[in-house]
């Protein structure tokens, strides 16, 4: 009961914050993901509903890791995610934090993005 409720809740957060948040061609969406063990992002154009760039820590060339979901893999994924968008040619974009709340992981991933170059 009590994880279906916390469940509940950061569903409602997270359509709270999607309905402010679009992404466009000029402005795409970076979307963060975090599992137990992974990092996922995603640059994303909602307009056309189509995925521009993506970083993981599942990609090929990462570290195969046990646990890859903490500060510090979310400071290199984030590092790569800035080099990566900027690479595609996208310099701005709004960050989706998915429900997340804006400190530990999901603050070293914007952190490390905007090191890198990015501006949201």
């Amino acid at each position: 009961m009590k994880v279906q409720k916390r469940h509940e809740l950061k569903t409602r957060r997270r359509w709270r914050i999607r309905s402010k948040v679009n992404g466009t061609a000029e402005r795409p969406r970076m979307s963060a993901c975090f599992t137990n063990t992974h990092i996922y992002v995603q640059f994303v154009d909602d307009a056309k509903g189509a995925t521009l760039a993506t970083v993981s820590t599942r990609a090929k060339g990462q570290p195969v890791t046990k646990s890859g979901a903490n500060v510090k893999f979310a400071t290199q994924i984030g590092k790569l995610a800035g080099e990566t968008a900027i690479g595609k040619g996208i310099t701005q974009v709004v960050f989706d934090r998915a429900g997340n709340r804006y400190h530990g992981k999901v603050k070293a991933l914007a952190d490390a993005a905007r090191a890198a170059g990015l501006k949201f």
